[in-house]
Formats: C-alpha cells, sequence, structure tokens
C-alpha cells in the first residue's frame, strides 16, 4: 500500500489498512444505505461499532445543509 500511495497523490504518513477499511464502509453503505448489510460485510457484531466508520463531522452536515438551499 505505501509504494501505491505515492502514484495515487496520497500522503504516505495516511496509508493504513484500517483507512482503506473506512474509505470501503463509507462508499458500501454511500451506495446502499443500509447499515446492516454493512455491518455483515465488515464482520460486527454490533451496529454499534459500524456507526463509527459512519460518523460525520461538522463540516460534512454543513455541506449536506447548504446543499438543501433552505437557508440563504
Amino acid at each position: 500500500m505505501k509504494a501505491l500511495c505515492e502514484a495515487a497523490g496520497v500522503e504516505r504518513s495516511k496509508v493504513f489498512p484500517h483507512n482503506l477499511r473506512s474509505l470501503f464502509a463509507r462508499s458500501f453503505y454511500g451506495s446502499c444505505h443500509d447499515v446492516v448489510r454493512l455491518a455483515d460485510v465488515l464482520g460486527h457484531s454490533s451496529i454499534e461499532t459500524t456507526r463509527i466508520y459512519l460518523m460525520s463531522t461538522g463540516k460534512e452536515y454543513l455541506r449536506q445543509l447548504d446543499k438543501l438551499g433552505l437557508v440563504q
């Protein structure tokens, strides 16, 4: 993974297997919006463990609210 990060333009310090797992979890959830199925795929026995991968930052929430266009 460290060898591939340079070609992908990703900082070496950010390349870890767990980051790839997190990216997969967010991408999978983004396509199916099914946290139960995602928990099964990741091998989690608890949905709460899976939810850790899906937590959003305040910036992400603000971006989503801006997309709604309800506040000018």
